[in-house]
């Protein structure tokens, strides 16, 4: 089975250390380094986490150890950003949400994992970031909950034990 490519947020990777997202927090941390998600971790991650708590830090470092995909910041991003910010999706105060889009789509993550419900975790924000991909010749881009995202790896477990079985 293929793995899954997560591309996380800072609100991801402080999850854990959150009581209200602790717990699925914690196991998005745990598939992530058992090898089941591909953790995609980018250059505008790691500044906005340099600022962060050192728990986070450290927890980003052991991340980063479990087989991350490092992502360069790109003139292909940049552009898609500027894209975003052109279209009105978030505002220029926002960018670095944007850019986390940009680099996600760019590099053809799977999934999104945030818990920034105002611009990311968000149906309406989704929808137009996915407008602006699609104008571009992108492709969608999925933004979860590591909740989500944890609910969907356990879904093809089941979904791949029943298909061992002959189910």
């Amino acid at each position: 089975m293929k793995r899954m490519r997560a591309y996380l947020d800072a609100s991801a990777v402080g999850g854990p250390f959150d009581p209200e997202f602790a717990e699925p927090s914690r196991k998005l941390v745990a598939a992530i380094l058992s090898g089941a998600v591909v953790p995609l971790i980018s250059e505008t991650l790691a500044a906005e986490i340099a600022d962060a708590r050192e728990e986070v830090q450290a927890l980003l470092e052991q991340i980063m150890q479990a087989r991350a995909e490092r992502l360069s910041l790109s003139a292909e991003a940049i552009a898609l950003q500027a894209a975003y910010l052109a279209a009105g999706v978030v505002s220029a105060r926002y960018a670095d949400d944007a850019m986390h889009v940009a680099q996600a789509t760019v590099a053809r993550a799977d999934v999104v994992a945030s818990w920034n419900f105002r611009h990311l975790v968000n149906p309406a924000r989704v929808r137009a970031f996915n407008g602006v991909n699609l104008a571009h010749g992108y492709g969608m881009v999925v933004v979860l909950t590591p909740a989500d995202v944890v609910k969907t790896l356990e879904a093809e477990d089941e979904q791949a034990d029943r298909s061992s079985e002959g189910l």
